[in-house]
């Protein structure tokens, strides 16, 4: 009989549970949770969903090994007996907006060796408000009480490892590098922390006495399971950060780009080597199988569209219709779709702009039109960073809930300049977790090569450049006015 394993995905908005054929790769059964919205959110929650979502999957009895991939930068502070002290600032909670400003002039020099001191040459991206760092910053300036509490920080994938494992002692915490690549305090590519700027943030001298969760291999057991009703003998694996879980379910090598339209909208590409970009644009992270994973983070993904439809008293199907109805340049509107803020560019405390309205634009197919063109825009810059620092991008891949919609797949191509293929709809970073699980049971060199999945749809169309060149100059211009 074969091995099952099961893969998590504890989302911002959701977890899902998926159980697969260890050596096939199969899927056997599945399961889904909500989470509470919000932008902070007390850990229980996600524990909660996990435990619905494994009993709707069917329950974990005859689950072999588990990981869990997480979304990612959550704080989530630990008290010496290894209770939660409040709840979690989750990736887009943007309040610690000052916090990162502060910290990054507080960094600005010269090292010892003469090169220029940034969050970026320190650990691979600059700060804004997402990252976990400037939480905790946050946390000391804001909440000094709690601050002073911590006995431990870890993320959201590392804090429900943990409770898998049955919440032993907090030196019993574990995390990957790919999660720990969004910290602000851990180095990619040395592989290491930096207690000296989790120090910073914290304002403290004794952070070798606060426990930071160990960082395992890819493949690296982070033990056997206790909770959820996993066999004593199930194993646990290191887990993940979400967009590292799913690039590891799509499969993703050289060559491949990836571009997910989910509640955030990330461009991510596979490299052998760190990446580090000095105006902030890529984040240089870590992925989960021993390479790095460049990516490009914005904020408004798939919830412009939903509420562009909202607005225009339509559902997405709708939405689609009418923007694929528009020629393409939305008639000479632009959507700079900067709705909750932005994080690249970082503008946490912009607003969205539709510009270019005259009395013959202003009509629902050119909003719509303009809604997913900015999108995409948007996306399209951060694919030219990639570019710009040696990334290879032979194919585009489309996935997320947003990629779904028949305007972005279609639309994208026009953008983009390249053609694009759109996998089937999957549960990725889930997949990925499953894949992990089932090469920490493995025990082999490199993660287990499982069945083609079901070819996916290739989609091209005319590129106009003239999209990009007009948002681009009134995106700069919303900048340079926030």
């Amino acid at each position: 009989m074969s091995s099952l394993v099961a893969g998590i995905d504890s989302s911002t908005q959701s977890c899902k549970v998926v159980i697969r054929d260890a050596e096939t790769g199969a899927m056997v059964r599945s399961g889904q949770a909500s989470h509470p919205s919000g932008t902070e959110v007390h850990p229980d929650h996600w524990w909660d969903a996990l435990l619905e979502a494994a009993d709707k999957a069917g329950g974990l009895e005859d689950v072999e090994a588990v990981a869990v991939g997480g979304q990612q930068h959550g704080l989530v502070a630990l008290d010496s007996s290894g209770e939660v002290i409040r709840p979690s600032l989750l990736w887009n909670d943007t309040r610690s907006a000052k916090a990162a400003a502060q910290l990054t002039e507080e960094l600005q020099g010269t090292g010892q060796d003469g090169a220029d001191l940034s969050w970026a040459s320190e650990t691979g991206s600059l700060l804004v408000p997402s990252i976990t760092v400037t939480k905790l910053r946050w946390l000391v300036d804001n909440e000094p009480d709690h601050a002073a509490a911590i006995a431990a920080v870890a993320l959201p994938h590392d804090w429900l490892t943990w409770r898998l494992l049955g919440a032993p002692d907090l030196d019993a915490l574990v995390t990957d590098r790919s999660d720990a690549s969004g910290t602000g305090y851990f180095d990619p590519g040395g592989n290491r922390y930096r207690r000296d700027l989790l120090a910073m943030a914290l304002r403290r001298d004794d952070v070798e006495d606060i426990v930071l969760p160990r960082v395992l291999g890819p493949a690296e057991s982070a033990g056997h399971a206790a909770e959820a009703g996993l066999p004593s003998s199930a194993v646990v694996g290191p887990g993940a950060g979400d967009n590292a879980a799913a690039a590891l379910g799509l499969g993703m090598g050289a060559g491949d780009l990836t571009i997910s339209i989910g509640t955030s909208a990330v461009v991510s590409a596979v490299a052998a080597e760190p990446v580090q970009d000095s105006s902030g644009t890529i984040n240089g992270f870590a992925d989960a199988t021993g390479q790095f994973l460049p990516l490009v983070v914005m904020l408004n993904g798939s919830r412009v569209l939903d509420a562009t439809a909202a607005a225009l008293d339509v559902d997405h199907e709708a939405l689609a219709d009418l923007a694929l109805e528009a020629e393409a340049g939305a008639g000479g509107l632009t959507f700079v779709p900067y709705l909750d803020g932005e994080r690249v560019p970082d503008l946490p405390e912009s607003t969205g702009s539709l510009l270019g309205i005259t009395r013959d634009n202003l009509t629902p197919p050119n909003i719509a039109r303009a809604a997913v063109e900015g999108i995409l825009c948007g996306l399209s810059r951060g694919m030219d960073a990639l570019s710009e620092h040696g990334v290879p991008m032979e194919t585009v891949h489309l996935i997320g809930g947003g990629a779904r919609s028949r305007a972005v797949q279609q639309i994208a191509p026009v953008v983009f300049g390249q053609s694009v293929s759109v996998p089937p709809a999957g549960e990725y970073v889930a997949d990925g977790m499953a894949r992990q699980a089932a090469w920490v049971l493995a025990g082999t060199e490199a993660p287990p090569t499982w069945s083609e999945q079901e070819p996916g749809s290739h989609v091209s169309g005319e590129h106009r450049e003239h999209i990009r060149a007009t948002f681009d100059a009134r995106a700069d211009l919303v900048a340079s006015r926030t």
